[in-house]
């Protein structure tokens, strides 16, 4: 699936996005290696900490939905921002362990910016399961 067509995706999610209070909408396609795609969409809480956002929705929904970590092959997000929009440093961080530090991710806005990187580029120096396992030695 190319780039457009995934974003397009990330933009169907977005329209699933629950934000009563910052109406600040993202959405997020998630590409696995068979060619389904799994929608995301930020979700609000009137609590904040409890809220979602579109990344790890998508990612979640997923892995719960069967799918092994690590088995995606692209993620779309996209928002209504000057510029490409960029995931929270959460997100980053559970794309990180989720994703193949190689996995493309495009980055979008609603006027059609686009920006395609890679987890890795999104998160240098990452934390990650590899570090858990040299505590143990």
């Amino acid at each position: 699936m190319d780039n457009g067509l995934l974003m397009q995706e990330a933009i169907k999610a977005r329209t699933k996005a629950y934000t009563p209070y910052s109406h600040f909408g993202v959405g997020a396609a998630l590409l696995d290696r068979e060619g389904n795609v799994h929608h995301g969409c930020n979700i609000e809480n009137a609590a904040y900490t409890p809220g979602n956002c579109a990344e790890r929705t998508a990612m979640f929904s997923a892995v719960a939905g069967g799918h092994k970590p690590r088995s995606f092959k692209a993620m779309a997000i996209v928002g209504d921002t000057e510029g490409p929009i960029a995931p929270c440093g959460v997100c980053r961080q559970v794309m990180y362990e989720l994703c193949d530090p190689n996995m493309k991710v495009i980055l979008g806005n609603l006027k059609g910016d686009l920006l395609e990187t890679t987890v890795a580029e999104l998160l240098p120096w990452a934390f990650g399961p590899s570090d858990l396992d040299s505590t143990k030695k």
